[in-house]
């Protein structure tokens, strides 16, 4: 068989050049990586000043999908960095900061147009975790200068009654957040009544079109939900690197665990979902260089389920009795707090971690809807 020389040398050259974008698209994802994580390091001063939130927009964090030649480069007999002292995340200073910078945007958007972000919370029954999360939040508001409006229904409303408020929501053009505290009594249906809460107001993130855009490369969710968009904050200011990192997250509920394992993959972390029915949960955590659990169990995750040097952001809340707290019980998350700190590099407290900010994140997205309505940067 003889081979034609031109032939040969174009195959090559083709190769060659082949090999030459696949480094330079590596060389991309790596200066991405490093960018993200130097991002959390920036002081203060350094942001502009309209900036509140570390996290960039999703599109921008968008590379195409080609695979390097280091992508199979794996010592497995690499061994774990020795960790010497568990940081503690302090979500609670992180949520106040966060807090005070959306106070001064909502001030400076007052005395330029006029106009402030109005909030409105659709409360029904009196569940009593309901009626602290509802307190929290309408505090946080007042404090932000966040107009706030508070409908309450009774537990045994109908679903008339509940479409009726959100619909006068939707039209109030003070309005810019709407928000249907969850859970809601078992007799309504809760998929068709966030069905009627208006896309451009859904600060909870949780209308179909937001998820959906939210899972989709190139797009763009209007709001990313709370308490995911808080987690990665946290994971960001705290400048840990998620680019190319293994990340375990516990839990797949629509409000948590769903859009925080999107959220993760939209920042190029390798995601694995554990649940319920997942076979050998501690083997596969174990490996995880981000563990986020939401699966509402108190001390699931012991030391054994966490890799040395792990970073641990726990979204549980779990009430346990104790006769020695104020009110008979105190909280605690999944994750069994003590053991993580032997062995984490970071790890997030329950209270004072994710919490706080799940309610700043929230302040956010009405702020930014206020400033989208409005035109206002």
């Amino acid at each position: 068989m003889v081979v034609d020389g031109q032939l040969v040398t174009k195959i090559t050259r083709m190769m060659a050049v082949k090999n030459a974008t696949r480094k330079v698209l590596v060389g991309w994802a790596k200066v991405s990586q490093r960018y993200l994580s130097s991002a959390a390091n920036c002081k203060h001063n350094h942001r502009s000043e309209s900036q509140i939130l570390l996290s960039p927009p999703l599109v921008s964090l968008d590379l195409p999908e080609i695979w390097g030649s280091d992508s199979t480069n794996h010592d497995p007999h690499q061994p774990p960095s020795s960790i010497t002292r568990s940081k503690v995340i302090d979500g609670k200073s992180i949520a106040e900061e966060i807090r005070s910078r959306v106070g001064v945007d909502v001030k400076r958007m007052k005395e330029s147009i006029g106009k402030v972000p109005g909030l409105a919370v659709i409360l029904i029954g009196q569940r009593r975790d309901s009626l602290t999360y509802v307190r929290n939040k309408i505090k946080a508001c007042e404090e932000a200068g966040i107009k706030s409006v508070l409908a309450e229904l009774p537990d045994c409303c109908a679903e008339e009654d509940v479409m009726t408020a959100l619909l006068k929501f939707n039209e109030d053009p003070s309005i810019h957040g709407i928000l249907v505290q969850l859970p809601l009594p078992e007799h309504l249906d809760e998929e068709k009544i966030l069905n009627v809460v208006s896309l451009e107001k859904d600060v909870d993130g949780f209308h179909p079109l937001n998820m959906g855009n939210l899972s989709m490369r190139g797009r763009e969710p209007l709001f990313v939900p709370c308490t995911p968009k808080g987690c990665l904050e946290l994971l960001i200011r705290s400048g840990v690197e998620i680019v190319g990192k293994k990340a375990v997250v516990i839990g797949r509920s629509n409000i948590v665990g769903l859009p925080i394992s999107l959220l993760l993959q939209r920042h190029h972390a390798t995601v694995t979902i554990v649940h319920a029915c997942t076979r050998n949960p501690e083997q596969i955590t174990c490996k995880a260089d981000i563990v986020v659990t939401a699966a509402g169990v108190p001390n699931l995750v012991r030391s054994s389920w966490l890799k040395p040097g792990a970073v641990v952001i726990d979204v549980g809340t779990c009430p346990i009795e104790d006769p020695s707290a104020e009110y008979g019980y105190r909280l605690v998350g999944d994750v069994c707090f003590e053991e993580a700190l032997r062995i984490a590099s970071a790890v997030t407290p329950v209270p004072g971690g994710v919490g706080p900010m799940t309610i700043a994140m929230l302040l956010c997205n009405t702020l930014d809807s206020a400033k989208r309505l409005y035109g206002f940067t």
